[in-house]
């Protein structure tokens, strides 16, 4: 890992000075690659500088406190020593998080969440819609844009599918493994007998990615407008205001209803069907990646049952890494953070080889 850095921060220090060079500014274009070749190096290079410079201090701190014969400035030097150490080890895990957010690609500013209900029936659109409202609240708290952008309604008022986007700093790095099978253990409200009814929805995390990574050509595409329906009133049932659009080399089709716009449905079946193709082409480098390490974690697999969610025991278990936690009420009004913390923490150490 540091091998790489050391070769990085050399590289770095190396177009620092070359952008010095009042001859470069006559090469236009050679100037341009060379700072957007710095820029990309910066966000790693930078802590790390601080981090050799750290373990330069402390060499010379303990070179200090070994040659110092009286006992008070020995007591200081030992201090500050233990200082630059503490601030040494933070440096140091701040560069580990920054290569695993490089590794993983995760810094990615935004995402489109799909769910859809499963096994059943009322109880499991009801479920699907509770975890909308739990990633919405969880957003919220995280001072994310939350954006919906289509749904299918039940008349209980669930959802057979829905799906949203967010942005945000970090929203992908919190949300990364959220993708799978996610079950609900309680009483549904259309159960007379008060007995527990197990369902299931599965949520399929999509990062978003810029246009120019995913070129979608149109004569690729099959567009069609339906009637919206849905909760829009009159309007959207009276207008051809829904857009399906279907990628013909994929088979991917995407329904856009949620707007009263047909145009503005269009741009939003765009986004979500630019995202599924990314997911396609990242889906082989995230099997790859769980292949060789021990758990699937990161994987994306949507058959996975990743997480049981026990109404009556207020119990949220994460099946992947072990973790139970008896907060489910908190959970679900949008306290997420010590779920996915826990899920970052374990493939950060998966991924940088400690565990």
């Amino acid at each position: 890992m540091f091998d790489k850095l050391q070769s990085d921060y050399l590289r770095f220090l190396e177009l620092e000075a070359a952008l010095l060079d009042p001859a470069l500014t006559s090469d236009v274009s050679r100037l341009t690659a060379m700072a957007k070749e710095r820029s990309a190096l910066a966000k790693v290079a930078l802590p790390y500088g601080r981090y050799l410079e750290l373990g330069k201090q402390i060499h010379e701190a303990e070179a200090l406190c070994a040659a110092e014969p009286d006992f008070e400035m020995r007591a200081y030097a030992e201090a500050e020593l233990e200082s630059l150490r503490t601030r040494h080890n933070e440096q140091g895990e701040t560069l580990r998080d920054l290569i695993y957010d490089k590794q993983a690609g995760v810094d990615r500013p935004g995402l489109i969440v799909e769910i859809r209900a499963g096994a059943g029936g009322d109880e499991a659109a009801l479920f699907a819609r509770d975890l909308r409202e739990m990633y919405q609240r969880f957003a919220d708290q995280m001072r994310w844009t939350f954006e919906p952008l289509d749904m299918v309604t039940t008349e209980l008022g669930g959802y057979r599918e829905v799906s949203f986007s967010i942005t945000g700093e970090g929203a992908f790095r919190y949300l990364q493994f959220e993708s799978g099978g996610h079950r609900v253990q309680r009483v549904p409200v259309t159960e007379t007998q008060g007995r527990i009814h197990t369902s299931a929805a599965t949520v399929a995390i999509l990062p978003e990615p810029e246009e120019v990574e995913i070129v979608i050509r149109t004569e690729d595409l099959q567009i069609d407008v339906m009637r919206a329906g849905g909760p829009g009133g009159q309007h959207q049932n009276k207008t051809e205001s829904g857009v399906r659009i279907t990628h013909l080399p994929s088979g991917i089709v995407v329904n856009c209803r949620d707007e009263r716009s047909q145009h503005k449905n269009k741009a939003k079946a765009m986004r979500i069907l630019r995202s599924r193709l990314y997911d396609q082409v990242e889906e082989k480098a995230r099997s790859e990646r769980a292949e060789a390490r021990r758990t699937l974690i990161g994987s994306g697999d949507r058959s996975q049952r990743i997480r049981t969610y026990n109404f009556p025991q207020n119990r949220v278990t994460d099946h992947r890494i072990g973790l139970t936690m008896h907060n489910l009420d908190r959970v679900m009004q949008g306290e997420l953070a010590p779920l996915t913390t826990a899920l970052i923490d374990h493939d950060r150490r998966e991924q940088l080889g400690e565990v």
